[in-house]
């Protein structure tokens, strides 16, 4: 049937699948151009007809556009060229999908107001850019001003979330929750005192020179306890604060007494705010660290054993 044969529109509908119409519609844009027409103005193609439709359909279904196909099909443009450009959009594509995405998965199990969702989509949508000065903006605030400047910038690189190019919609999620947590001036503010109480010590002028932090000690020491299920108003709980104390002493080189423990206890009521887990978790979810320890029972720990132990 090749050797000359010619196909009319119905016959190349049956053999490629396509309707009628779209194989009209085709010709019509010169895609698939009828080889001849009969006397009563028919069209007829040629049998590589099928083979130029039967790519045609595979790109449509890709999701190329017509120009792009009829420069592929008339040899324009090679495949391979087509493809490279194509896959370059469709991630982009696929990148906005996944922000939509996240911020409905996002928006289903909170229940946002209107303005709350705005903001959603605001946050996911962010350029790599504006995601930086956003959380610099929060860390900004948290540090700027303080004594030894140049001794935080450590720190600051342990808070900097980086969503990955390519992230995953629990990452969107998790960079939504956190921005708009960066973004809380409740939370700013609670950050801030965290960091003042950090570098200024005991608040009757202790020297501003780097320090093991109390957290830290809290959690070697009462970490034990919590784990072994000690309760903080038992006696066995008395060696525990009695030891934390001790350290929290020796590194500030103060007496062990009362206001020694009140500071201990102001500190440690600040930095037991649940958000401070929070940011911990989903930094550590955005970058794809490790999951951190939470502090929040080594804290809740110290803190009702030192309020106990002061009103007595």
């Amino acid at each position: 049937m090749d050797g000359g044969t010619l196909y009319s529109i119905g016959e190349l509908a049956r053999r490629t699948g396509l309707t009628v119409k779209t194989i009209r519609f085709y010709s019509d844009r010169g895609i698939v151009a009828p080889a001849d027409r009969t006397h009563a103005g028919y069209r007829r193609y040629a049998p590589d007809a099928v083979a130029r439709l039967a790519l045609v359909r595979t790109l449509r279904e890709l999701g190329l556009g017509l120009d792009m196909i009829r420069r592929v099909v008339d040899q324009e443009l090679t495949l391979s060229d087509v493809a490279a450009e194509h896959a370059v959009a469709l991630d982009v594509q696929i990148s906005v999908l996944r922000l939509r995405r996240a911020v409905l998965t996002a928006a289903a199990t909170r229940e946002p107001t209107p303005k709350e969702m705005a903001l959603m989509h605001q946050l996911a949508t962010l350029s790599a850019a504006e995601r930086r000065r956003l959380i610099e903006g929060f860390l900004d605030a948290v540090f700027a001003g303080l004594p030894g400047g140049g001794r935080h910038a450590a720190v600051r690189r342990s808070m900097t979330p980086e969503l990955p190019a390519t992230p995953t919609d629990e990452q969107v999620r998790a960079w939504m929750e956190l921005a708009e947590l960066s973004l809380d001036p409740d939370f700013r503010a609670g950050v801030r005192r965290l960091a003042e109480d950090h570098v200024a010590g005991l608040p009757d002028g202790a020297p501003t020179s780097p320090r093991p932090d109390l957290v830290a000690a809290a959690r070697e020491l009462v970490g034990p306890a919590v784990v072994s299920g000690i309760s903080p108003d038992s006696p066995q709980a008395d060696p525990v604060v009695a030891a934390l104390a001790a350290r929290c002493a020796l590194v500030h080189d103060r007496p062990d007494d009362a206001e020694l423990r009140r500071w201990m206890l102001h500190r440690l009521e600040a930095a037991s705010d649940p958000r401070r887990d929070r940011y911990l978790q989903l930094l550590a979810l955005i970058n794809d660290w490790p999951a951190p320890e939470r502090l929040a029972p080594v804290l809740d720990w110290s803190v009702t054993a030192l309020r106990l132990r002061a009103a007595r």
